[in-house]
């Protein structure tokens, strides 16, 4: 006998997850499972519960800022999940009305039929490359923009740097020396 599959379809959030269920066959309905917490205990729980009726559980969501989290999990308990982009989800066009129950019941439904491909999910040492690469360039980002923005305030109150090169350690011994004329520009 062959095993029935439910198809999970996870619209995730900060603080909670949407959750909507298709069960295998094109002629059943998609069916909202109900809002749960976002914390992996409350996805645990709900795993259970289904896990009850004896199903075999496939679950999706979109990549987001939550991360890879809820996939490595699911993954370590031997479960299947894909992760995939929202930039390659179809869509119907004129449907503008976004929801979370309609995201995951559209996740649920289109998982069902095959219309999604999976991303490539690094592994966790890729990922803390990423974003020890991508904190260093926001700090660098964010280093200019501070430089430029006190530059600026040093020209609006006249003061400009006699020098050929800016931020070497002659600039900086100038920028130690710059006294502003008016008491409330020194605070």
């Amino acid at each position: 006998m062959k095993k029935r599959i439910t198809f999970v379809g996870l619209d995730t959030h900060k603080n909670s997850i949407e959750v909507a269920l298709a069960d295998d066959g094109r002629n059943t309905e998609v069916r909202l499972y109900g809002s749960i917490g976002g914390d992996l205990a409350s996805l645990d729980k709900m795993i259970r519960k289904l896990q009850a009726t004896g199903t075999e559980l496939r679950f999706v969501y979109e990549a987001g800022p939550c991360g890879y989290q809820i996939y490595r999990h699911l993954r370590a308990q031997g479960l299947q999940c894909d992760v995939v982009a929202p930039s390659m989800v179809p869509k119907r066009s004129g449907d503008r009305i976004k929801t979370d129950r309609r995201d995951a019941c559209n996740l649920a439904r289109l998982y069902r039929a095959g219309e999604l491909t999976a991303i490539y999910v690094p592994q966790e040492d890729d990922e803390a490359m990423r974003d020890l690469v991508r904190g260093r360039q926001d700090a660098v980002n964010a280093q200019r923009k501070v430089r430029q923005q006190l530059g600026g305030f040093l020209l609006r109150h006249g003061f400009r740097y006699p020098g050929k090169c800016a931020w070497t350690l002659a600039h900086r011994r100038w920028l130690a020396g710059v006294r502003m004329a008016h008491r409330l520009s020194r605070s």
